[in-house]
């Protein structure tokens, strides 16, 4: 068995180490420029157009992510090539961390207080209970779910929105696209905090627009950790300057890096982080492909298998 670690940064050799270790038996080489050797299979990110014209005898490509836009974009993927991505693998408790460190921060007036030190001024500020802040997980993939269910366990009231799925999480409410068009709607309604988890598709492009955030209560926060592409940036600054939403925190963007000249850098109501807020971590992620290249060359079940149509 042929291996292929395709992976434009210094983490190449760092994901070339950790699958070898786990498939022993098996060849793992490091794709660049020129590498035409012909291998089974190929695990990485963001592949290049040559890449697969290189390789036109993979039997499955293994995205080292959870999104997967970054293959799906490609120019010269093969059509009935299956792609599988990571499931997790250490993911969820960064995504849990990260939305539970912005929550706490909006719930407990932090940034007012750091205000009021600044300026020398002893005034306690009025105090909130967790049950005025419902929570909107917008997406329940494997992420999204983690998130929800962990802020249920906080005392949080939880929504979730899926497109499809009417089975829900205990302790989350449940808005199902596939029930009701209406059920968007009320989902915004009723969340004091969207956070967004769902994967960048034509269904999911410019979803909150201006007509979807005006949806969201006054004074309610957005988390953006799922894709650039989910947000109308103009609506969301236009809504946060209107005093309508009252804060965002953004791991994502349209474009990465972010420009210097756009206007979240300077903005006093939104915080950045350079879309860190799950970094994949290596070794639990190669031991997951690992399992799953095996499954795949036994012919057996495994989970993770994108499905085209849906992006996801």
């Amino acid at each position: 068995m042929r291996i292929v670690i395709v992976y434009g940064s210094d983490k190449a050799q760092a994901w070339r180490d950790a699958i070898a270790a786990h498939l022993r038996d098996a060849q793992v080489d490091i794709w660049q420029p020129g590498f035409t050797q012909p291998a089974d299979y190929a695990v990485g990110w963001t592949p290049p157009p040559q890449f697969f014209i290189d390789q036109p005898r993979l039997r499955a490509f293994f995205s080292t992510g959870a999104g997967v836009e970054h293959v799906l974009n490609n120019p010269n993927l093969p059509a009935e090539l299956p792609i599988v991505r990571v499931e997790d693998a250490g993911m969820g408790e960064q995504m849990v961390d990260y939305c539970r460190y912005e929550v706490l921060r909006w719930m407990q007036r932090r940034d007012d207080y750091a205000a009021q030190q600044a300026a020398g001024i002893w005034r306690p500020l009025p105090a909130s209970s967790r049950d005025e802040w419902p929570i909107g997980v917008f997406g329940l993939g494997v992420l999204g779910r983690q998130v929800a269910k962990a802020f249920a366990a906080d005392g949080f009231p939880v929504n979730g929105f899926s497109r499809s799925s009417t089975v829900g999480e205990q302790n989350v409410r449940l808005f199902c696209e596939a029930t009701g068009s209406d059920r968007f709607e009320a989902f915004m309604r009723a969340s004091r905090v969207l956070m967004i988890f769902a994967p960048l598709t034509p269904s999911t492009l410019n979803r909150f627009d201006r007509k979807a955030l005006r949806l969201l209560p006054q004074g309610a926060y957005v988390i953006n950790v799922a894709r650039g592409g989910l947000m109308v940036d103009d609506a969301l600054l236009e809504l946060l300057d209107s005093g309508h939403l009252s804060g965002a925190a953004l791991d994502v963007f349209h474009q990465e890096p972010l420009p210097r000249q756009h206007r979240y850098w300077t903005h006093p109501k939104v915080r950045i982080t350079p879309h860190t807020a799950a970094v994949t971590p290596i070794r639990p992620a190669a031991k997951q492909i690992a399992e799953k290249i095996r499954q795949v060359a036994n012919n057996q079940p495994t989970s993770g298998i994108v499905e085209r149509s849906r992006g996801y």
